[in-house]
């Protein structure tokens, strides 16, 4: 099997439980405070993120001389699961994760004035077109506009600010040392907030928030071995595959059906994703030979 397909496949893997994990926190969110979901899942992440660092190359890993930046990050990453979390709660599925499909495009408008990037006009117009798709799918000011999608949209531009500072500190920090301290922020602030938001887990609940953890930190290992095995260009365009899923696991356990304007959106959001996939990956071969 070649690296490529191994990375494809890992991806895959990755975004299946990523949406598995999104199902489960939409079914606890029924019950419980995004806050307590959070908790609960970073609860059982972190031990399993060190266990995973120690196998890794050892808990030395986790030292830093950035603790500033990595309680930033912890802060913007509580942003984004408490607003997804939420969002999740609010919207069908397939719309929550339509919506969550413009991080990546923030991510490349972001870059610009934010790492002093210069974009190509194609990625621009590619990233303006994911944008159109996604007023497609949120229809602000329409019949079909619900206020979920603003938290949503809120979740996608956190994870966005997420991102791009992976992409300035990630190669200067070991990366189960970025996990582990995006993990254990959240879990200290959702830690204060328990007496407020506390509600006494049903017993299959408990199960919920065990899975939704164990699956998380899958989801971060499967992913993380996509992109050893294959260029970033050909592994990221298969989290789109979140999509399908979306709809089947919506369909299956809420008997939820996305009218054809999430479609219609779905598929500009998507095509413009792989629009920019298909550049950075012609740029890269381009530029291999004298790099």
């Amino acid at each position: 099997m070649s690296p490529s397909l191994k990375g494809i496949l890992f991806m895959c893997a990755g975004v299946l439980c990523l949406a598995i994990g999104d199902a489960i926190a939409k079914w606890l969110g029924e019950v419980h405070s995004p806050l307590q979901i959070i908790f609960f899942r970073s609860l059982v992440s972190l031990p399993l993120i060190a266990v995973l660092a120690h196998y890794g190359g050892g808990l030395t890993k986790l030292r830093t001389r950035r603790p500033g930046v990595h309680l930033v990050r912890g802060l913007i990453y509580t942003g984004t699961m408490g607003c997804f979390v939420l969002g999740l709660t609010m919207l069908p599925l397939a719309e929550a994760t339509a919506i969550a499909f413009a991080a990546p495009l923030f991510v490349t408008l972001l870059s610009v004035p934010l790492l002093g990037e210069r974009v190509d006009l194609q990625v621009v117009a590619a990233s303006l077109l994911g944008f159109a798709g996604v007023m497609v799918v949120v229809r602000p000011g329409g019949e079909g506009f619900h206020p979920g999608a603003l938290v949503m949209l809120a979740a996608a531009v956190f994870y966005a600010l997420l991102m791009i500072t992976s992409r300035r500190y990630g190669g200067r920090e070991h990366l189960w040392a970025m996990v582990f301290y995006i993990t254990l922020v959240p879990l200290v602030i959702t830690s204060v907030t328990l007496p407020w938001v506390w509600q006494t887990p049903h017993p299959w609940h408990w199960l919920g928030f065990l899975g939704a953890g164990v699956i998380g930190v899958g989801a971060t290992a499967f992913i993380t071995m996509a992109f050893r095995h294959a260029p970033a260009a050909i592994a990221a365009p298969f989290d789109y595959t979140a999509m399908l899923w979306a709809v089947l696991l919506g369909w299956w356990f809420w008997a939820e059906m996305p009218d054809v304007w999430v479609f219609v959106g779905s598929i500009l959001i998507i095509g413009s994703g792989l629009a920019i996939a298909y550049h950075d990956r012609r740029t890269t071969l381009k530029r291999r030979p004298t790099s």
